[in-house]
């Protein structure tokens, strides 16, 4: 009966690869290779956006959110909104129009070498991770498919396996290859979506609306919980939303790599503001799934009482279990293709371009900036596969795991990205130092602080949290680490007379 789903699985798997290799054509350069050549439309760098920071977390993951509680969620796509905008006018307009290969090119030119790979490496590792739970993601419904038909296979496995179909049309086809695979599985799995929601409405009960409603399920803005504690408190979650999307599409090279693709300015401007409206739909699709779930289960505990592994399981059962034969494959096939949201041209062109050529101390050609970027696809390809088997037993909600990972250090980068813009007199030395303990403090902060559930704080304990215990909030960790940033950035400034020769010439007018 599911032979018809594994074969469209299997088609889509080696079907998508070969077309994004199509429609990219030949690779002849470095700069074709890692940002297009600019040749890119602003509607599919958004679709591709979308995909890239949300995917197989939103699919598998926000259904998980809003069984479990509500469409509180939703408040941080308010704040995505936000940080998109003053990311568009703020820092779009250096990267596209300077000609840069990464954002980090701009702390190279504003404060030198040593931040642009201090700021590198912090993005490589940091992304290593936060893929790493991605990749972990899209191996959950394979396993379950693979279960219903008796066979056991290892996430390891798995995530090898999907590793090798990422890693071919990336290297063969650069990032016009990943941007175009990523706008077109982005309207597949949001199809598939719309499909799950039909399914659904004839299989609940008259009336599962208005009880769902009764419950609290769909409750939008939460003004009572604790801002410290809770991450959907509306405060926490508009204000750390927006700030952490501001670091995600500011300085972090996997969103900007797509942005820098566009055609200028405008262009990618014009696709940054559109992928968080489109943001916000696609995740009220996907809690709006999550709440049916919650009806048609009558709210049991997926591990306890479905025998599910963990609670991100549970929409990929329900597919597998519920769905009719050919649109269960359609849409496990939606789900996978959301692992194929590549993140090794962002990794490989940030290696090269911001390490490995500072390491060599020459400018590479274009010949040689193409075969190291191809080396580097590779190599982090078998990294990613590694990194993404170590989240395997994780009890959270998987999307909310790949958000705390970024908590390290997105406030440090996107600090230091201000620092620049804001803080004339700051020197590269000042920066590297604000840069180091900002990811110290941020280490402390998540690991070592304990509130209660009210918002009491509880002191500090390196213990992992209990029932009575939770760190703090995770929307806060990128504005704390701002803040911090710009902190000692700042008051390690003011040893400095005179402003820096690059902020000189870029803003001889504006004052200290």
């Amino acid at each position: 009966m599911r032979a018809l789903d594994l074969a469209i699985i299997a088609v889509f798997l080696v079907g998508m690869p070969l077309l994004g290799i199509k429609i990219a054509g030949r690779q002849r350069s470095g700069a074709d290779y890692f940002v297009g050549e600019g040749r890119i439309s602003w509607w599919v760098a958004c679709l591709s956006v979308v995909s890239a920071e949300t995917s197989t977390l939103t699919v598998l993951s926000v259904p998980t959110v809003a069984y479990l509680g509500a469409f509180t969620y939703l408040q941080l796509a308010i704040g995505y909104v936000l940080g998109r905008v003053v990311v568009s006018f703020v820092l779009l307009p250096r990267y596209v129009a300077g000609n840069m290969t990464t954002a980090y090119n701009f702390l190279g030119r504003r404060f030198g070498a040593g931040l642009q790979g201090t700021a590198s490496v912090t993005f490589l590792f940091t992304r290593l991770l936060a893929d790493g739970v991605r990749l972990f993601a899209t191996a959950i419904p394979i396993k379950v498919v693979l279960a219903a038909y008796g066979l056991d296979a290892s996430y390891l496995l798995i995530v090898a396996a999907l590793g090798v179909a990422m890693v071919v049309y990336t290297f063969f086809g650069g990032v016009r290859a990943v941007i175009w695979v990523d706008a077109i599985q982005m309207l597949w799995y949001v199809l598939g979506g719309l499909a799950v929601i039909l399914v659904l409405m004839g299989k609940l009960p008259d009336g599962w609306f208005s009880s769902a409603f009764d419950a609290g399920k769909f409750s939008l803005l939460d003004f009572a919980s604790s801002p410290l504690s809770n991450p959907y408190s509306f405060v926490t979650a508009v204000l750390g939303g927006a700030v952490l999307s501001m670091a995600s599409h500011g300085a972090d090279q996997l969103i900007v790599q797509r942005l820098m693709a566009c055609n200028d300015v405008r262009a990618s401007q014009k696709a940054l503001v559109a992928s968080g409206v489109v943001v916000f739909f696609q995740f009220a699709l996907f809690l709006f799934i999550g709440t049916m779930l919650w009806s048609f289960y009558r709210g049991v505990d997926p591990v306890g009482d479905l025998g599910l592994g963990t609670n991100d399981e549970l929409f990929a059962h329900f597919i597998v279990t519920e769905l009719p034969s050919g649109l269960s494959g359609f849409v496990i096939a939606g789900i996978l293709a959301a692992a194929l949201s590549s993140s090794l041209g962002a990794l490989a062109s940030s290696t090269v371009t911001d390490v490995y050529q500072k390491v060599v101390r020459r400018k590479l050609s274009d010949a040689e900036l193409l075969k190291q970027g191809r080396v580097w696809t590779i190599v982090w390809a078998g990294a990613l596969i590694v990194f993404a088997s170590l989240f395997t037993t994780t009890k959270n909600p998987i999307v909310e795991t790949a958000l705390a990972i970024t908590g390290y250090t997105y406030g440090a980068l996107l600090g230091a990205f201000l620092l620049g813009l804001w803080v004339r007199k700051t020197r590269q030395a000042d920066a590297i130092a604000a840069f180091v303990v900002t990811v110290a403090v941020m280490a402390f902060v998540i690991l070592g602080l304990k509130f209660s559930r009210s918002g009491a704080f509880l002191g500090v304990d390196f213990a992992k949290a209990t029932k009575e215990s939770v760190a703090l909030a995770f929307p806060w960790y990128t504005p704390l680490g701002v803040l911090v940033t710009l902190v000692v950035g700042g008051l390690l400034s003011l040893r400095h007379r005179e402003p820096a020769r690059w902020a000189e010439e870029e803003h001889p007018a504006t004052p200290t």
